[in-house]
């Protein structure tokens, strides 16, 4: 993920108003920025954190909430054990601290109502992040827009948004939820139990009425090569897939 900053984007001060716990290590921050913040659905901002013998930690994180959603914006924060951020969040920040942020940043990896679709989303872990930015923002503007999420997670429980997303697939309103767990058996009868290959996709973009304008895959940089590649395996032209890529 590039953390290059824009020249609109300089830090600022932003105070934590939420905290909710989403899977055993996933948990959810809102953060109201004391400037005004407009971001895109599928844009990033930096954090830093500043140690009192001044040596400073920084870290990318994809924005969750839709454009439309205030006050704040939500980041859906993983604890990795080995991180410099992460643990921060998950053992010490409280509602009321306040950290350093800088954005909204990234343009190439955002989805726009105007866009057009049907629009494929592929995310694995939390790489789903920017793609519930999108989603979201569909459902809060009343879009039409037919979109399909093929979302790979390890097991059940660790779904980011479980309970959102089966919830917005219920609606059948044109937003079609896929999941394939890699590690446990399938939940519900149109799920996997595999990773993500190119029969499943084609199976996927069969649930939207044409094929997709647009797709994109976020993930670690494994499972963006693998998932990339599946989707031109299935026919998707190259030239219409966005990835965003998290870790090496």
């Amino acid at each position: 993920m590039s953390t290059e900053p824009l020249p609109q984007s300089p830090w600022q001060a932003a105070a934590i108003t939420g905290i909710e716990k989403r899977t055993p290590r996933v948990t959810s921050f809102w953060f109201e920025p004391s400037r005004p913040f407009v971001h895109r659905a599928g844009q990033h901002v930096d954090i830093r954190l500043t140690a009192p013998d001044g040596y400073q930690a920084r870290r990318s994180y994809s924005i969750a909430s839709a454009p439309e959603a205030k006050p704040g914006i939500e980041l859906a924060i993983e604890r990795l054990d080995d991180g410099e951020v992460s643990p921060f969040f998950h053992d010490v920040a409280a509602v009321g601290d306040e950290i350093e942020l800088r954005g909204p940043l990234g343009g190439h990896f955002v989805w726009e109502e105007s866009d057009g679709g049907p629009i494929l989303l592929v995310g694995g872990g939390s790489g789903v992040v920017p793609l519930m930015a999108m989603a979201r923002q569909r459902t809060s503007r009343g879009s039409a827009v037919p979109m399909t999420l093929l979302y790979s997670s390890r097991i059940w429980d660790e779904v980011i948004f479980r309970d959102e997303l089966i919830d917005l697939d219920e609606r059948r309103d044109g937003f079609e939820l896929v999941l394939t767990l890699t590690r446990e058996p399938a939940r519900r009868p149109s799920d996997y139990s595999r990773r993500v290959d190119a029969a499943m996709v084609m199976q996927a973009l069969a649930r939207s009425p044409e094929a997709p304008t647009l797709a994109f895959v976020c993930g670690s940089n494994a499972f963006v090569s693998a998932a990339a590649q599946a989707l031109i395996d299935a026919g998707v032209p190259a030239g219409l897939i966005r990835t965003e890529r998290y870790g090496v």
